[in-house]
């Protein structure tokens, strides 16, 4: 991994940049989501490889968990054209789209058929700030948070669309979008409410790396 971030966007990812086992993603999303803290996401475009690493998440629960109901989940209300890879096989990219306006992936968890996701929250750039920077609309000189601070914000500065990166493997080496770990010590933590959403918004389901200045909203109310 780069010590300091790359304003150029590589060919190649940093070997040090190892696989991450699907297994991981066989479980609830609520486990899977604080151990996403400190991966790294990266999306191979024409212009090279662009990358952040994983500092805010938040965890959405199937629909078989009836004794924690979460309506704020897409996959509440069951199985329909736009979630459906929410119900295939863990770690691949569910991306959806909203306000007209906002791309925001998710990684997809728990065994087939089950539905749970993980939404990717925001980003520390890695690779490719310069790059970031054009697709955002935002001069080189940005602050990191302004590129991938928010899940729609890191969505559009990694060219991340429900149309082009939604059901991809991200864990396939051969795939465009990837999540890779280069063994980064993803401490503290800190747990709280997430943010947007209207239905269960009290479940303490929202992971964050403590203090990292990329984290889209501070958490009000938190432990560690």
């Amino acid at each position: 991994m780069p010590s300091t971030p790359l304003a150029s966007a590589p060919d190649r990812l940093p070997r040090g940049w190892g696989q991450i086992p699907r297994a991981l993603f066989g479980q609830a999303p609520e486990v899977v989501a604080p151990q996403l803290l400190g991966k790294i996401l990266a999306r191979r475009t024409d212009a090279g490889w662009l990358a952040g690493r994983i500092v805010e998440v938040e965890a959405y629960l199937g629909p078989h968990i009836t004794a924690t109901p979460d309506p704020a989940a897409h996959s509440f209300r069951g199985v329909t054209p736009r979630n459906r890879v929410m119900f295939g096989p863990p770690g691949h990219a569910y991306v959806y789209f909203i306000y007209g306006m906002y791309d925001c992936v998710n990684v997809t968890c728990e065994p087939e058929g089950l539905a749970g996701a993980i939404l990717i929250r925001a980003l520390e750039p890695l690779l490719g700030l310069e790059e970031m920077a054009r697709n955002r609309k935002l001069p080189p000189s940005a602050s990191p948070a302004k590129l991938t601070g928010g899940p729609g914000r890191l969505c559009r500065a990694l060219a991340i669309t429900r149309a082009d990166s939604n059901g991809l493997d991200l864990l396939s080496r051969q795939s465009p979008l990837q999540l890779r770990d280069d063994g980064y010590p993803a401490m503290p933590i800190e747990t709280s409410t997430r943010i947007g959403i209207r239905h269960a918004a009290d479940l303490p389901l929202r992971f964050s790396l403590a203090g990292h200045p990329c984290v889209s909203v501070r958490p009000r109310k938190s432990h560690v």
